[in-house]
């Protein structure tokens, strides 16, 4: 006989759940992917539609608004599916987008125009997978949930792993994948990872059969080998930029130097006294205009590019001594490799973000201090401020020159607010323009000095116009001076 009773079943090992470690390494694991994946997307988009203020805010946007669907879309799909086979699947398909990103940017991103156009690219590569991979958290707190009184604990302990997780791929990409790895390699790793951790929860939850795990793995190792084996539009790839290096087909020592989606320098390997865009004309004329012919000249250049301005220097006056500040290292091998750039005793390198890196010139060292760094189309806003100028009064001679190259449109407040600026810390301020009425757009180049500067300081070149200090005073009125804990350079900056 029997007691009619009944022994309680087993549960079903989808319902069971993960061990605390496996739990907290998934949600790592996948908050983790989506902040790698968030900054190696505007490293792929960087080449196509540039590195801008804009570009990153709708980035970030974008992926933050994948994080909110997909963390509402997981919940509600872990309270109907089978919380490990979800989680099996999200993390399967968000290594498979994850993988398409690179694909994706390089189809797209060559016909991306102006802002809407990155955030077009943007949308299309990145939220589909950024939402995927936030689904994981909410899917796997679902199963780990055994009662309501556990609900906060629960859902504490894996939100503080998730937010441990984009921690770990916000640094790590920055100071590891990034300087480390070309960004496809690294989308390779990312999206492979994510699919074997999918593949193996399939296995456990028995909704994959090793063999469909195998097929899974391979279709996406196939996929990032393909994305590799694609290239990359880059010559180096570097934490800063995209740098490619063309040859003029009219000239044929001409090389152009194009930093993501910019013009940024050109250098006549065979001729470097050929300066082929006007603004580099004008920085010259101000420079010549400084010191009799000749003369061998101490200076300072923020921002090193192809080096074509301390190429000139060399050319035009032997045994000038320069000193480059250029904060990408990889740029500086580019140039050494691709333009045949050799330091020494006379042009020095200085690898680092200008602020820091001029606090080692010593005082009145330089002659002249030619600013010429840019993000993108705008001048760093730090290397635009009052205390800035502090610095690189400290470095020049009483009577040495700044000269600086700003890029503006529209109604130039980034100008007039540099105009003010430069007012504010040297007794004599020129700007060199296009000529032409009300067209000051485009380069505007400055000469700035302590002391009164002599009527050559000025450029004749063609299409030019030299405007004095009162001129400058005009285009000045009314702007704020820039200072370090107020410097709206990208509010004030207008590209087109």
């Amino acid at each position: 006989m029997t007691d009619g009773s009944q022994a309680p079943s087993a549960p079903e090992a989808s319902t069971v759940p993960l061990r605390p470690a496996v739990a907290a390494g998934l949600v790592f694991l996948a908050s983790g992917s989506v902040l790698v994946l968030e900054i190696l997307g505007v490293r792929l988009l960087a080449p196509y539609v540039g590195l801008t203020l804009e570009t990153t805010t709708s980035i970030i946007g974008v992926v933050l608004g994948g994080i909110a669907a997909g963390s509402a879309l997981g919940g509600r799909l872990a309270d109907r599916l089978d919380p490990r086979r979800l989680i099996a699947g999200l993390l399967v398909v968000g290594g498979m987008l994850g993988l398409a990103t690179v694909p994706v940017v390089r189809a797209l991103g060559p016909g991306a125009d102006g802002d809407a156009g990155a955030l077009f690219v943007t949308f299309v590569a990145l939220l589909p997978g950024a939402a995927s991979l936030s689904a994981v958290t909410p899917a796997v707190a679902r199963l780990q949930l055994r009662s309501m009184g556990e609900v906060g604990t629960v859902y504490g302990r894996l939100s503080a792993w998730a937010t441990a997780g984009a921690l770990a791929g916000t640094f790590g990409t920055g100071f590891v994948l990034v300087p480390l790895l070309p960004v496809s390699v690294a989308v390779l790793g990312v999206g492979v990872g994510l699919i074997l951790a999918g593949v193996l929860v399939g296995l456990r939850a028995g909704s994959t059969t090793p063999r469909t795990g195998a097929a899974i793995v391979a279709g996406g190792l196939l996929i990032g080998l393909a994305s590799v084996a694609g290239g990359s539009p880059c010559d180096a790839e570097s934490t800063y930029h995209c740098a490619r290096v063309t040859v003029d087909p009219e000239r044929a020592g001409g090389r152009l130097l194009l930093l993501d989606d910019l013009r940024h320098s050109y250098v006549d390997l065979d001729d470097p006294r050929h300066l082929e865009f006007p603004y580099t004309r004008w920085v010259a004329d101000g420079i010549d205009g400084a010191a009799p012919p000749g003369t061998p000249l101490d200076a300072v250049f923020v921002g090193g590019g192809a080096f074509t301005l301390p190429r000139y220097l060399e050319a035009t006056r032997p045994r000038s001594r320069s000193l480059v500040l250029e904060v990408d290292g990889k740029v500086v091998d580019l140039a050494r490799r691709r333009f045949g750039l050799r330091t020494g005793d006379r042009l020095r390198v200085d690898v680092g973000d200008a602020r820091v890196t001029l606090r080692r010139a010593p005082d009145a060292s330089a002659d002249v201090v030619v600013g010429d760094a840019f993000g993108a189309l705008a001048v760093p806003w730090h290397l635009t401020t009052r205390e800035w100028l502090t610095e690189v009064r400290r470095v020049l001679r009483p009577d040495g020159l700044y000269v600086l190259n700003v890029i503006d449109r529209g109604d130039l407040g980034l100008v007039r607010a540099i105009a003010a600026t430069l007012l504010d810390g040297f007794a004599d301020v020129r700007v060199v323009r296009r000529a032409g009425p009300g067209d000051g757009g485009g380069n505007v180049v400055f000469y700035a000095s302590q002391r009164p500067l002599p009527a050559a300081v000025a450029s004749t070149a063609r299409g030019a116009v030299t405007l004095a200090r009162p001129a400058v005073q005009r285009l000045a009125a009314d702007a704020d001076v820039l200072t370090d804990d107020d410097a709206p350079a990208e509010a004030l900056h207008t590209a087109g």
